[in-house]
């Protein structure tokens, strides 16, 4: 099974004033993944690139310490989180820094990034920054064939994201849209479903932004409408207070809670087969 979209380490601390956004409790993420690798969980997509604390290092440390095979991300965020060199940098430069993570090495670490992401657009908006970003991202996809995250503010611009790397020579197969799910609308959902992307239910647990309940209901619809292939499943944990030591959810609250909620509101285990075991393979195979 696999967690597509998570963060094991990340600091967006700073912007955001707020020491609650520094997730870097080494301990504690261990304990809850050695718990997680126990339920049969053995793959997470760890998705903090430039901009938001990676530390590959770091991710190493928590590979060998719990045996989870932890995948790497390349790309930069959104605004405001851009470094400097984006705005410093045309497209090519910055899809080299990509395209170097990938068949290189990122951070003289020896870990090859194998997906782009996650590369985010604001509320209602896309910056001239995050436009680069995206053009960028599209480069790097054309030269190593890795699949592209993306992070939509509470679920808006996903059409306009999905567009954009289209134009840019993304294929829809390699385009996963981050937490759509945060839009409450199924027809947004099952539009960018038709368009042959991928889908993510990645902010379960998050039920002040959405009841879980509604995200299950979703997730219904979608297979029902025959869509069970193009969807996938994580919790973005992005704070210490979501880690189940300190008062939130935890990690496994995918498996414990939600799994059975998708079985109470009718969804075969089949469809829960391809979202966490058999989607995840197929988008990452041969990266």
């Amino acid at each position: 099974m696999t967690y597509m979209h998570e963060h094991l380490r990340i600091d967006l601390s700073g912007k955001k004033n707020d020491p609650d956004c520094l997730l870097d409790q080494f301990s504690l993420i261990k304990d809850e993944l050695l718990d997680l690798a126990g339920r049969g969980v053995n793959r997470i997509v760890d998705m903090s690139c430039r901009g938001m604390g990676r530390d590959y290092g770091y991710l190493d440390r928590m590979e060998k310490k719990t045996g989870i095979n932890i995948i790497i991300s390349t790309g930069f965020y959104k605004d405001p989180f851009l470094p400097s060199i984006v705005e410093n940098s045309g497209t090519k430069e910055l899809s080299a820094l990509m395209i170097g993570d990938i068949e290189n090495g990122a951070e003289d670490s020896g870990r090859r990034a194998q997906i782009i992401g996650e590369i985010g657009t604001s509320l209602n908006q896309i910056t001239a920054g995050e436009e680069k970003v995206f053009c960028a991202a599209a480069i790097a996809h054309e030269k190593t064939g890795v699949p592209v995250s993306t992070h939509t503010t509470l679920g808006t611009m996903g059409p306009q994201q999905i567009t954009l790397l289209k134009k840019h020579g993304v294929t829809p197969g390699k385009i996963i849209l981050g937490h759509l799910d945060l839009a409450g609308d199924i027809d947004l959902i099952l539009k960018a479903l038709d368009c042959g992307v991928y889908v993510e239910f990645d902010t379960i647990g998050k039920i002040k932004y959405l009841p879980d309940q509604t995200r299950a209901q979703f997730i219904r619809a979608c297979c029902g409408r025959g869509y069970q292939k193009q969807l996938l499943l994580s919790m973005d944990i992005t704070r210490r207070s979501h880690l189940k030591a300190n008062g939130g959810p935890g990690y496994a609250y995918l498996i414990d809670s939600f799994v059975p909620k998708l079985r109470q509101a009718g969804v075969s285990q089949a469809a829960i087969d391809d979202m966490l075991i058999n989607n995840p393979d197929r988008i990452l195979n041969g990266v």
